[in-house]
């Protein structure tokens, strides 16, 4: 793959960019302080700002490698702070694959955001990274998340039973992948 960094991105409604340290109240506050939010992920609801903060500082430091990709989902309409974030938490160049992971605020769920989101990532990778698969993945209890795949044309893999662990516990991962010769 042609790694080139987390570049900025416009859609419709949508800028994705980089996140700055200074994106984290409005990390806290919008989506990453919510139970509900982090319900079905890997890693807790944040305690306080501080624990945005930290997160944050990782991630920009991460922003001087070519194959780190993570992004701020911000409305274009609603100033510059984030309301979510998309990446690509998992990459193997042997297979040209990327695994995208997503989240966004309570707020705005259910309107369109998240798949426009991921339909511009899915255009990225393919078309300036040269990915030939993405894929994504979702606890079986969360099925809002495999409609933002399947809205994006991604095609529904399988269910792999006991074989993830998010704050629920081990669950059942939902797969869903799109080739490039499938676009």
């Amino acid at each position: 793959m042609n790694h080139c960094g987390t570049q900025y991105i416009e859609t419709e409604r949508l800028v994705l960019r980089r996140f700055s340290v200074s994106d984290a109240q409005a990390m806290f506050r919008n989506w990453a302080s919510d139970p509900e939010v982090t319900r079905y992920l890997t890693w807790p609801a944040h305690a306080g700002p501080e624990v945005s903060k930290a997160v944050l500082e990782d991630w920009t430091s991460s922003y001087v490698r070519e194959n780190y990709y993570q992004w701020a989902i911000v409305l274009k309409d609603q100033g510059n702070d984030p309301i979510g974030s998309i990446s690509a938490v998992d990459m193997n160049d042997d297979v040209s694959k990327v695994h995208i992971g997503y989240c966004i605020g309570r707020d705005w769920w259910h309107q369109g955001i998240t798949s426009e989101a991921l339909r511009a990532v899915l255009d990225f990778f393919f078309d300036r990274v040269g990915a030939n698969r993405i894929e994504c993945r979702h606890d079986s209890r969360n099925p809002h998340s495999g409609m933002v795949m399947k809205k994006c044309g991604m095609k529904y893999e399988g269910t792999l039973r006991s074989s993830d662990r998010n704050n629920q516990g081990i669950c059942d991962a939902c797969w869903y992948a799109l080739l490039k010769a499938e676009r």
